[in-house]
This record gives C-alpha cells, structure tokens and sequence, in this order.
C-alpha cells in the first residue's frame, strides 16, 4: 500500500528509482518521541497496568487476555469476555467513566522479570501497536524495548521513581532495529507459541501460598486451549 503524496507548487521530487537501499537504516524507536496518547503497559512494584490510551482503543471491553510468547519476547493484550478462562479486568469503572486498574500479580510479575532478567525494583513501561492479526485486533508490546524508570533509596526517605528513562548500554550507540528487522518483529500468529497467563488481584501474600499461584495455558495451532 502506497501513501498518497501530495506536492506543493514549489516542491521539487528527486526520484530515484530502484537504486535507494534501506540496507544499513535504522527504524528510531518510539520510545524516544513523546507517546501519551498510543497504548501502553507497566510493570512495577509487583503490579501490571495499562494506561488510559488502550482502553480508549476498545471502549467497549471490560475484559483481556494476556498473552505472552516467551521466543518472540512479544506481549499481547487480547479483547475477550469474562466467560473466557483467565480473563483479566482491565478497569475500573466508576460513574460511567473507566480508569485502568492496577493488579497485583505477584507471580506474573516475577515470571516477566526472571524472562527479561529485568530488575524487580525498577518500572519498566512498554509502547504497544494496535495490530490485526488472525482475525483479530490485538495490542502488542515488545518486551525487548521498554523504557527503563529507575527507583533509588536514601536512608530515611521513601523511595524515588526517576521520571527520566535509561535504555540498555547496548542500545546506547543505536537508533533501532535494522529496516528489514523492524519491519518483520511485530508479524504476530497468536497461535504460535503464546501462552495465556492468569492475572489476579491477590493480596500481599507469601509467593509459596494458593493465592500467589498463577497459571498459564499453552494454546494449541488451531487456537483451541490444551488442557
């Protein structure tokens, strides 16, 4: 699909034909341009949330799944009813009006953190793409690229939250991902490889105990549940 051009009347086009290569081009992340109003997620002191943007995407549902595929390192948020196993309540609704809600998910969290070896103190936020994909429309968030809030302690005062993110040193020297790889990393089959994991609303309780435990499903390649 090609984007129509339009020129004005002093506009001059250099056409170049089949000789511009995207070989050795980089795709500048999103993360580095101000993105309040495109959907997000976050990760933090134990708790999972959206922000306001992705419910504004689906203004009807109450209800998500979380689908995480653990190769890809790709996150998706998946419209669905509250009949559906392991549906998540993604809000609160108070007069009329929905907020996003935040869930303790103590075991999920730790499973995220262990997956990216990401530090349990820190907040990490993550920028999502509305997408269709078998059907279906989905957000999804790579994990690989999240901005990084770090917290610090001084002796007598409540921790602090940075609100300047830091990325990877790896990242330092980079713009992005490579063209061709950039353009390939967010082709998601929801039936490849994810899982779906349970997020519930527990309490603060020992990791060990029946209300930390979690679980996920694999699903199967024709998108039915494994028992």
């Amino acid at each position: 699909m090609s984007e129509k051009l339009v020129l004005g009347k002093n506009d001059e086009l250099l056409e170049t034909g089949e000789t511009f290569d995207f070989d050795g081009f980089q795709v500048v992340r999103r993360e580095f341009f101000a993105h309040l109003n495109e959907p997000s997620v976050s990760f933090n002191n134990y708790k999972f949330y959206v922000n306001a943007a992705c419910l504004s995407k689906f203004p009807n549902t109450e209800y998500v799944q979380v689908l995480v595929n653990r190769k890809t390192k790709i996150l998706v948020l998946r419209p669905c009813q509250e009949s559906e196993r392991d549906s998540f309540l993604w809000c609160n609704n108070s007069k009329g009006k929905r907020k996003p809600k935040q869930v303790t998910c103590r075991l999920f969290f730790g499973k995220i953190i262990s997956l990216m070896d990401w530090n349990p103190d820190h907040r990490y936020k993550l920028t999502g793409k509305l997408i269709r994909a078998n059907g279906q429309h989905l957000i999804a968030f790579d994990l690989t690229a999240t901005e990084v809030y770090q917290r610090t302690y001084s002796e007598g005062s409540k921790p602090r939250t940075s609100r300047i993110p830091i990325f990877p040193s790896w990242e330092q020297d980079q713009f992005g991902l490579p063209f061709e790889e950039h353009r390939r990393s967010m082709q998601v089959n929801i039936f490849d490889g994810y899982a779906i994991y349970a997020i519930k609303d527990n309490p603060k309780t020992d990791d060990n105990s029946d209300a930390a435990r979690q679980e996920f499903v694999p699903i199967s390649s024709n998108g039915g549940m494994r028992e």
